[in-house]
């Protein structure tokens, strides 16, 4: 494994920030020579941005608004949105969907900032890195009306069964897998929809600095992920599909590059 692409990286995070080199130059090490920073509002966006200039062969981004942060979306964010995009250094438009476990904005606000992406993601031609939690049939039902306008999606950091599953690969997503597959408490859901994921949609994420995965051998003792970890998430995955950790790089590696537009 030695070309492998975390899909999403919060590398704006501040726990990276006296160490950020280190982190990307371990990541490579690992084998994660190239990740997606996640943009989760206009300001990691805009260091998103900083991050993607200042290391060009390993970063690019997304730019976007978290469901969390919908509540500051307004006419001002679209158009700092638009012209981040114009960038070809940004890949997609998100973080974007809804969060109807947390609702830290309500939830009109969220399905206006949702659907104002989608729009603007139709009219940029890039593709958009979606979130969703707890809000699974208002998701689908507002992301399949828009879908043939899209040129493509990652149902990002994806946790269900094979019933959402089977809802999102019938859009057309492609599915991004996180250490949550790691997890023993939370993960059973998604270690049963492992089998049903087609090779050529399958792309992997550590997201970090969250979702640690929770079965490593060695954990940091700031319990901080990264993405050097995500050589583990593969193997984890590929035992759990039943295919060799090479096969599953290399899948998820061209899927990355295809759905992303990434020359290598």
């Amino acid at each position: 494994m030695r070309d492998l692409i975390d899909i999403g990286a919060n590398l704006t995070h501040d726990s990276f920030d006296h160490d950020r080199v280190a982190v990307l130059e371990r990541a490579a090490a690992s084998g994660v020579p190239r990740m997606i920073v996640t943009g989760t509002s206009v300001t990691s966006s805009v260091q998103a941005a900083a991050l993607t200039e200042a290391h060009p062969q390993a970063l690019f981004a997304t730019a976007g608004v978290h469901p969390h942060h919908a509540a500051d979306f307004d006419e001002h964010t679209s158009h700092a949105l638009r012209a981040l995009l114009a960038n070809p250094a940004f890949v997609a438009v998100g973080e974007c969907g809804l969060d109807f476990f947390r609702d830290y904005s309500p939830r009109p606000l969220q399905h206006a900032a949702f659907e104002a992406q989608l729009d603007l993601a139709s009219q940029v031609r890039k593709p958009v890195f979606l979130h969703q939690r707890d809000a699974h049939d208002e998701f689908v039902a507002t992301l399949r009306p828009v879908r043939t306008r899209l040129v493509g999606g990652v149902a990002h950091c994806f946790t269900g069964g094979p019933a959402e599953l089977a809802a999102y690969l019938d859009l057309d997503l492609y599915i991004g897998i996180t250490g949550w597959v790691c997890d023993e408490r939370r993960g059973s859901e998604l270690r049963a929809a492992l089998p049903s994921i087609p090779l050529d949609r399958l792309l992997v994420e550590t997201d970090a600095p969250y979702l640690l995965p929770r079965d490593l051998a060695t954990k940091p003792a700031t319990r901080r992920n990264e993405p050097a970890y995500l050589t583990h998430i593969v193997e984890r995955v590929a035992a759990g599909i039943g295919v060799s950790v090479e096969k599953i790089a290399e899948a998820t590696t061209a899927n990355a590059e295809r759905l992303f537009g990434l020359a290598r």
